[in-house]
């Protein structure tokens, strides 16, 4: 149910692909509620659901609006339908490293109240895309306990799940 703009952002932060994509931002949810994932509050659930051209559902995948779904298995049933993207979709590096380490998304709202944060704070931190590095996503799940939440921090060592203000004053000793 995100607006156009957010899309375009979530579309850049997977490499550009070019398939298209549905905003459900108005009427509000309308998709949403035919699809089955609209809650009563307004918002609903992350979902991804992949149409192809004739229009016919051919992959579904719902998470709690918290969870993020696995974009390594997005792109697998995108090249079953369209090998044409295979060539387009990102190729993992070689991960970065750093004393600060930020495992993030650049579309999530708590990693960029993070690198305002860190900014604020003078904080050096090496910023690693979960959704570039395989190995950086299982690296996350593995603190988690198999959820994929952005940012976690690796700190020389000490980890930090979410955007958790007071452990991070904590560690960085500031206020």
């Amino acid at each position: 149910m995100d607006h156009v703009p957010c899309l375009q952002a979530w579309q850049e932060s997977l490499g550009g692909i070019t398939y298209p994509l549905c905003s459900d931002f108005w009427p509000h949810g309308a998709v949403a509620e035919k699809f089955g994932v609209f809650r009563e509050d307004g918002t609903s659930e992350r979902a991804l659901f992949i149409v192809d051209e004739e229009g016919i559902i051919q992959y579904i995948d719902i998470h709690d609006i918290d969870d993020q779904p696995d974009n390594e298995i997005l792109f697998d049933e995108l090249k079953k339908l369209r090998p044409d993207l295979a060539e387009k979709l990102p190729e993992p590096g070689e991960m970065p490293q750093g004393d600060v380490i930020m495992y993030c998304t650049p579309w999530c709202t708590d990693c960029k109240k993070a690198r305002q944060w860190l900014d604020d704070h003078n904080i050096d931190v090496v910023e690693i895309n979960v959704e570039e590095y395989p190995e950086a996503k299982q690296k996350v799940r593995n603190y988690t306990g198999g959820d994929i939440i952005t940012p976690t921090f690796n700190i020389r060592g000490e980890i930090v799940i979410d955007y958790d203000i007071a452990a991070l004053e904590k560690i960085f000793q500031v206020k």
